[in-house]
């Protein structure tokens, strides 16, 4: 067995060596890419999205306002140290890749655009006043694995099969409320039936015992979950046992309240156990949740992002982002052959392009933040855009519309979540393990899984088009997950901060196992 492994290892490690990157080449394209902003709203048909942007990788052009009397408008960029960075132009919109080179990266500055009259004049009418970071290029070769993605994968996934929490599933079908992160029943319950489906394929040795888990976890779930006669049948519900101190949600929004897309979740799980285990009960409760999917769909072909877990009726006007449940009715298409829902699919997808991907609005839906009251752009996120970029580049067919919008949704993720680098505090050390990927604008933090959305969409799209810088970024944010894994353990952290204490309660674990099966997919890709 050991001899097998090493193989397998080195099989691994020749494979990712062989994939020869050109990097003058690659970082070259980069440079170019980044001179241009990203969907900008200055051609009168995208909208300006960044209104509440911090920081840019690509030029990015804003949204000020003209002036009456201008002929042309001057950009002044300051920084803390009194550098400036001066250009001109004939709009006020003008984006900054004439000077953005110029700007150090890692940079705070400052932007005011004046007017200049047709006398040459310059006024002191202040018509755009913007306080970004340039941010860091990527510029490779960025980093270099720990270990072979497979044994990254591999440890990963006993390392939560082996913790407490899921232990204790072994003789109850009840969960440990001391893992504080249960009360979010379809997020972590879901993935533990998910992890613990991959023990059993895995793991041989393991196997009955990692299904024994996941049937009780199981049987959980059905317990809590809405009867078929009940507003949202067969649906398990979002929160359990109240809602964390520390969440921003309101009552409203937690206990009686649902995240429409979280049951896909579950449903996962359960497809995933009953290739396992051939039990039909699983597979027929899947296609419950995807039944009452069916129900919910409006006739354009949208969700509401939250619903009254006791009534099914919709918490606000705003619209879930449909990327989870497009992959789950293309897996029941592609993995069990059911077309049944081939026209629910077509609808979310055209809905996909001709709301979510033209307002550019990717908004966040989060079960611990408020969708409530939420503007437009206030809460973007990698965590829609690049999964559904992901989608995209993985239709069988992609079009040229496919592959514009799933390369402007890998633009958007990477510009205002990626860090390819940061400049160290005072006392000479880096804030984040880079390069990293925040989570949202209303959780500005590295996140396991934030670098697993990015990292796959750029993998998908290396496979759907061949771009080897694609390939060269998805391999750095993967590295990146092989490093700051645990060796000995395995534990992959959810939160990649500096931090004076490490502890696995604060530990998602529904992250941790997309980081498990992001490493898996980029093992088998490279090994084609």
């Amino acid at each position: 067995m050991k001899r097998i492994l090493t193989a397998l290892i080195l099989a691994q490690t020749l494979s990712i060596q062989a994939k020869d990157i050109n990097y003058k080449k690659v970082n070259a394209q980069a440079r170019r890419e980044y001179r241009q902003p990203v969907r900008p709203g200055t051609n009168g048909i995208n909208p300006f999205w960044n209104g509440f942007a911090r920081k840019f990788i690509f030029a990015p052009a804003f949204d000020f306002r003209e002036h009456p009397d201008a002929r042309a408008y001057l950009y002044i960029l300051s920084d803390a140290e009194g550098h400036t960075w001066q250009m001109k132009a004939r709009s006020p919109k003008a984006d900054l890749a004439p000077i953005w080179e110029d700007i150090p990266a890692g940079t705070q500055v400052t932007l005011d655009v004046f007017p200049i009259t047709a006398q040459g004049t310059q006024t002191s009418d202040t018509l755009g006043h913007r306080t970004f970071l340039r941010d860091f290029p990527f510029c490779g070769p960025i980093n270099t694995p720990a270990r072979p993605y497979r044994e990254a994968a591999l440890k990963g996934m006993l390392f939560l099969h082996r913790m407490k929490v899921m232990q204790h599933w072994l003789d109850n079908e009840t969960p440990d409320m001391t893992y504080r992160l249960n009360t979010y029943a379809c997020k972590i319950m879901g993935s533990a039936i998910q992890n613990e489906c991959l023990v059993a394929r895995y793991f041989p040795a393991e196997r009955d015992q990692a299904l024994q888990i996941a049937r009780h976890i199981a049987a959980f779930l059905r317990s809590v979950s809405q009867k078929a006669s009940d507003p949202l049948p067969y649906f398990p519900p979002t929160y359990i046992n109240g809602v964390l101190a520390n969440s921003s949600i309101t009552k409203q929004e937690g206990e009686d309240a649902t995240m429409c897309m979280e049951p896909l979740t579950v449903a996962t799980g359960l497809l995933d156990l009953y290739n396992e285990t051939h039990e039909r009960s699983y597979y027929d409760w899947a296609i419950g949740i995807t039944e009452t999917y069916r129900r919910l769909q409006r006739p354009d072909g949208s969700m509401p992002i939250k619903l009254v877990y006791s009534t099914g009726k919709a918490v606000n006007d705003r619209n879930a982002m449909l990327h989870p449940l497009l992959k789950h009715l293309r897996r029941l298409h592609d993995e069990y052959g059911i077309d049944t829902y081939e026209d629910m699919r077509q609808k979310g997808e055209e809905w996909m392009h001709d709301v979510a991907i033209r307002s550019f609005d990717m908004t966040g839906q989060f079960e611990d933040v408020s969708v409530i009251n939420i503007k437009p752009y206030q809460n973007l996120t990698n965590c829609t855009a690049a999964p559904y970029a992901d989608y995209l580049y993985g239709n069988s067919s992609p079009t040229k519309a496919d592959l514009q919008d799933a390369r402007d949704l890998m633009q958007l993720s990477e510009d205002q979540f990626v860090f390819w680098d940061m400049r160290p505090e005072a006392d000479g050390i880096r804030q984040h393990a880079t390069p990293c990927v925040f989570e949202q604008y209303k959780y500005q933090m590295s996140v396991d899984a934030s670098a697993c959305n990015v990292a796959g969409g750029f993998i998908s799209c290396y496979l759907a088009t061949g771009d080897e810088l694609a390939l060269a970024k998805a391999m750095a944010l993967t590295n990146a997950i092989t490093q700051v894994q645990d060796a000995r353990s395995g534990y992959i952290p959810t939160l990649w901060k500096r931090s004076r204490s490490v502890s696995t309660d604060s530990m998602w674990l529904n992250c941790a196992l997309h980081s498990i099966r992001h490493l898996l997919r980029m093992s088998e890709a490279l090994e084609k």
